[in-house]
């Protein structure tokens, strides 16, 4: 089924219900709260539909789509689904060289976008030479078609393309945070299956409202019959969200599900704490992008009196893969993640399976399941699990292990199952420290020791070069973005390092102002550059 079919459906049902809110700064603190009903949100989309294919998109057409958020983000978004037409979707943080790339490797065939990037087209035709169909959110000259010139006077009606479980829905980029960013191919059938298991987990109905930090969220809960609050917060940006505009949002419209980056969720928590504010209609904010600390959690217990955190695991290539709650990491486990246990991520949600193979960068064909204990690389299959990378062969290769009777992903971490059944995740595979044929060092477990300490902020696991071996290191940011050791500091230092198994090793320290991360959660630490960083520091001495 085209996922298109959910929106017309819900149109049916819950005419005058808001589907889409824009939140719309008035001023001093103040907001104008502009929304559609989802009868305006279908027909509006019939109408862009249109006016789509007369300029020249069909079915099965790469269409490129750079919008900001906005009323029309989702509206344009499904308007492409009702055409049968394939939306290119790439996170615009990624950096310049990274997105020239990506659009030059999917060569897509048309483009609607943000006037902006017209003027980025133009100034780099090789990138963008495979387009030929050129639209505009406005006029901007040339040969662009402007969306919106008579588009009242389109048909409020279309006919959605037939569309089967395996034909092609979307294309949507990695934000190339752990590689190069790759287009992953999504089909319609994966799409309503995603739907359908969020809206089961976390019980999710046309009686809720959502406010999603990451923009591609809402089209799960608009898809659903949710309304879909699109906060004042640029998505690129998630840690340097404001917090007081976020909780306005959500306070005015009674929001009662948020999702997206840990970073934002961080930043809105303190702000709460500190000025004494509960977010009452709250009853779930879902983190994903990257380990969520316990103080997280800690910190909405307090504020959400009705709701609950959760961390569901997943990744672009499949998602979501196993959840859990705040309350389940509060209830013992987080003690157990400050002794070395690693981040308990849950037990995999329903269609999805889980196994743990022995870690190896040689692609697979076949592969042995290890017992509960083991720690290996996570591999997923399942019915919201993607199956491949576009034109990407040697990328497929890597990634997925086709047996007999399913296709496997490999998501590139590294984890175990304990006897209950809970997955636990101890970083990624590109992240280990292999010092020698029987030692390997994980990050998550050796970090959480050090972010214990109160004066750091993060830490990372990294690994040095010193007299022709291979040794663990650590590198770290402090509250205060000091970068000096002091006598004292590195005293405690040994004494963390020296009171568990799994840190007893680590002798070398290093202070960062501020760590890289990706550009999609803000979160997720880049420990390439930041072991780059160390090495150079060492041969500067």
């Amino acid at each position: 089924m085209n996922i298109a079919h959910r929106i017309s459906e819900i149109a049916q049902k819950y005419p005058n219900k808001k589907s889409v809110v824009f939140s719309k700064s008035a001023g001093h603190g103040k907001y104008d709260y502009p929304y559609l009903t989802f009868q305006q949100f279908e027909q509006r989309s019939n109408q862009i539909a249109h006016k789509l294919s007369k300029a020249g998109i069909g079915p099965g057409m790469r269409t490129l789509l750079f919008v900001k958020p906005c009323l029309d983000f989702s509206v344009i978004t499904f308007a492409l689904f009702k055409i049968g037409a394939i939306p290119v979707l790439i996170d615009p943080g990624m950096g310049f060289k990274n997105l020239l790339s990506s659009i030059k490797q999917v060569r897509p065939e048309a483009m609607v976008s943000i006037g902006l990037v017209h003027w980025i087209r133009r100034l780099n035709p090789k990138a963008f030479s495979s387009i030929k169909i050129k639209i505009s959110l406005g006029k901007v000259g040339g040969r662009a078609h402007d969306l919106y010139k008579n588009l009242e006077n389109e048909d409020k009606t279309f006919p959605i393309f037939p569309v089967k479980d395996s034909d092609y829905s979307a294309i949507l980029f990695t934000s190339g945070g752990t590689g190069i960013p790759k287009g992953v191919l999504y089909t319609h059938g994966i799409l309503n299956a995603q739907t359908d298991i969020l809206q089961k987990i976390f019980a999710l109905d046309e009686n809720q409202t959502d406010l999603p930090g990451f923009p591609l969220f809402a089209l799960f809960t608009l898809a659903m019959g949710m309304t879909s609050v699109v906060p004042d917060l640029d998505p690129t940006k998630p840690a340097s969200c404001d917090p007081i505009k976020v909780v306005k949002n959500i306070l005015d419209n009674e929001v009662t599900f948020v999702a997206g980056s840990p970073a934002i969720w961080e930043r809105v928590g303190k702000f709460c704490l500190e000025k004494n504010i509960r977010l009452p209609s709250v009853k779930q904010v879902v983190m994903f992008g990257a380990p969520v600390r316990a103080e997280i959690h800690e910190m909405f217990k307090k504020i959400l009196p009705n709701g609950d955190t959760y961390t569901p695991y997943g990744a672009t290539e499949g998602l979501p893969v196993s959840l859990i709650s705040g309350s389940e990491i509060l209830s013992g486990l987080s003690d157990l993640t400050k002794q070395g246990a690693g981040t308990c991520i849950g037990r995999p949600v329903p269609g999805i399976e889980i196994k743990i193979i022995k870690a190896s960068d040689i692609p697979e064909s076949g592969f042995i399941e290890e017992k509960p204990g083991y720690i290996g690389e996570i591999i997923i299959s399942g019915q919201q699990v993607t199956p491949a990378y576009f034109e990407m062969l040697e990328e497929n290769k890597k990634a997925k292990i086709q047996t007999e009777d399913k296709l496997w992903h490999r998501i590139g971490d590294i984890g175990y199952f304990d006897e209950k059944n809970n997955l636990w995740f101890l970083g990624r595979k590109s992240h280990r420290v292999i010092t020698d044929e029987m030692t390997t060092h994980y990050p998550i477990r050796i970090e959480a020791i050090f972010n214990q300490h109160p004066e750091i902020k993060r830490t990372a696991l990294i690994g040095l070069s010193k007299n022709g071996h291979v040794v663990p290191a650590l590198a770290i940011e402090r509250h205060d973005k000091s970068t000096v050791i002091t006598a004292k500091f590195k005293n405690e230092l040994d004494a963390l390092a020296s009171s568990c198994q799994f840190t007893n090793m680590i002798t070398d320290f290093f202070l960062h102002s501020g760590f890289p991360v990706d550009v999609r959660h803000n979160i997720k630490i880049d420990r390439s550059k930041l072991s780059a960083w160390a090495q150079k520091t060492i041969c500067a001495y």
